[in-house]
């Protein structure tokens, strides 16, 4: 009789039914149990108890609230990283499932719920059968979604403490069948950085503009001019957003404020890009605020740099998934996505590779950051029998003869 897929990933990985129902019940205790950035107590104790059952050395409070579990094995010192994120989103759920949220206002709706059960997965079946030599980290990371715990963890000593020569990362993907997985070297997403612009006019009386400097009208040219940054700045083939968000102003029909407020992010792959951005914003900022004879500032914060593989650490990434789920799973043509990740300045820190993990079933479920939004259980096998034969791959028993 043909195997199914997952039939054939859980064998070759040894991925037990019991360890898959082990995951999916991790998986839901996290998901009704969801924290923010930096608030990850609950979830980081749950992890720490975890690893310290499977027999790892478990260091906690990096870069706040991240957590490294350290196997050894063999005695080579070659060292690989693996990384999941374990932070939710500010958002209210609307579900019915029996483990959905029990904290108003917070959701795991970007399925790092679903990435910490599969590295834990990981780090059990590795714990039991030490089938590789040398050491593997197993990062869990505070703080991905906008507050930058990826890079609080490599400021706090991540990787002079926890000496690693390549770091991997993974994150579930709707929009990708489930059974596949798709990588390439270069730019997996891209960076993004944030923008506010105050405006500070004379208000007056609806109906009587003539008396007021409107910053309504100055706020509207912005939202306009902002959008010519990347048309007519930038190579069309070049990839580059500025989207405004947030509208702030006035409290009532008749009134026109004094002040209104803009706030946005760009999106871009090159640090020029970044550079001529921000440049362009604040040219435009300046001259549109004369010409509507209001005042303006603007604060420009730069975040995540844009993700961005290695060659090889990808091609040792692509040769491990093919061999899973077979050469014509792997999607190595997918464009890089717009989102961002803070796993990018773990890639600046060292070699390594970002790839996605299909989720999708018969049916799309909802996308990333909805509020209907739920990790796929039916991947959870995939993604731990992935960690599994990387680290049996990238740290395999060498032979003398």
């Amino acid at each position: 009789m043909e195997t199914t897929l997952l039939e054939r990933v859980s064998g070759y990985a040894m991925i037990s039914d019991e360890l898959v129902r082990d995951m999916r019940l991790w998986r839901h205790e996290f998901h009704s149990h969801p924290e923010t950035a930096f608030e990850e107590h609950r979830t980081a104790r749950r992890i720490a108890e975890l690893l310290h059952s499977f027999g790892l050395q478990v260091t906690t409070g990096i870069g706040g609230t991240g957590v490294v579990g350290t196997l050894r094995a063999g005695k080579s010192s070659r060292a690989i990283g693996l990384r999941a994120d374990m932070d939710a989103l500010h958002l209210h759920e609307h579900s019915d499932l029996p483990y959905r949220s029990t904290r108003d206002g917070r959701m795991h709706a970007c399925g790092h719920d679903g990435h910490c059960a599969m590295l834990l997965g990981a780090a059990r079946h590795l714990a039991a059968s030490k089938d590789f030599d040398g050491v593997v980290q197993f990062i869990f990371q505070p703080a991905e979604e906008n507050e930058g715990g990826g890079q609080e963890m490599i400021e706090d000593g991540l990787f002079e403490r926890f000496p690693v020569d390549a770091v991997f990362g993974m994150h579930n993907w709707p929009g990708l069948p489930l059974g596949q997985m798709a990588m390439h070297p270069g730019p997996m997403l891209l960076a993004f950085d944030l923008f506010e612009i105050r405006l500070r006019g004379k208000g007056g009386h609806a109906a009587m503009p003539n008396r007021a400097q409107d910053v309504i009208v100055a706020q509207s040219q912005l939202v306009a001019a902002l959008q010519t940054i990347v048309s007519r700045n930038l190579d069309p083939l070049e990839p580059a957003v500025v989207s405004v968000t947030q509208v702030e102003a006035g409290s009532t029909w008749n009134i026109i404020p004094e002040t209104a407020v803009l706030r946005g992010t760009t999106r871009y792959v090159n640090p020029e890009t970044q550079q001529m951005l921000e440049s362009q914003m604040r040219r435009i900022v300046e001259h549109v605020s004369q010409a509507m004879d209001v005042t303006a500032d603007l604060d420009y914060w730069y975040r995540y740099p844009a993700t961005i593989n290695s060659e090889r650490e990808t091609a040792l990434a692509q040769r491990v998934a093919s061999e899973l789920l077979g050469a014509d799973q792997v999607r190595t043509d997918m464009r890089p996505s717009m989102a961002s990740e803070d796993f990018a300045y773990m890639l600046q820190a060292r070699p390594g590779c970002y790839v996605w993990l299909g989720v999708d079933g018969a049916e799309p479920g909802p996308g990333l950051h909805s509020a209907h939004f739920d990790f796929n259980d039916q991947a959870l096998a995939y993604g731990a029998a992935y960690w599994v034969r990387l680290a049996q791959t990238a740290l395999a028993k060498q032979t003398t003869a």
